[in-house]
């Protein structure tokens, strides 16, 4: 092993307010003091309950991608275990998301953008 991952960085145009948007949809702390990086106006983290740790860059050019074009390709995305899909989306749908593939409820998960336009995934986490 040559390390551990510390975060996940994503570009945006908005620091902040891609922060407080994953807030909302995963709650934390949006800009914890964090003895591994400094905070300022083009870089914010956000500390999830869970552990992990999202952070936000500032990219000035930042330019979305637009799923499924593979000429602006997803770059990478998310996926988030939710026990209620139906609930899940209208709250991102409310926190700002935009809905890329709502698909088929039998498939058990669902495609979003954020506001910066990076697609995650909402997916029916398995009942016990």
């Amino acid at each position: 092993m040559l390390g551990d991952l510390q975060c996940v960085v994503l570009d945006c145009p908005e620091v902040l307010q891609l922060a407080r948007f994953y807030q909302g949809l995963l709650g934390g702390e949006v800009n914890r003091p964090d003895r591994r990086g400094a905070l300022g106006d083009d870089w914010a983290t956000l500390h999830t309950p869970a552990g992990s740790v999202l952070a936000f860059q500032r990219a000035a050019d930042h330019r979305p991608p637009r799923w499924p074009d593979p000429e602006r390709p997803q770059q990478f995305h998310l996926d988030i275990g939710v026990k209620d899909l139906d609930a899940a989306e209208r709250a991102v749908l409310g926190l700002g998301a935009t809905a890329l593939d709502t698909g088929d409820d039998a498939r058990g998960w669902r495609i979003y953008a954020d506001p910066a336009g990076h697609p995650f995934c909402l997916v029916r986490e398995a009942s016990a």
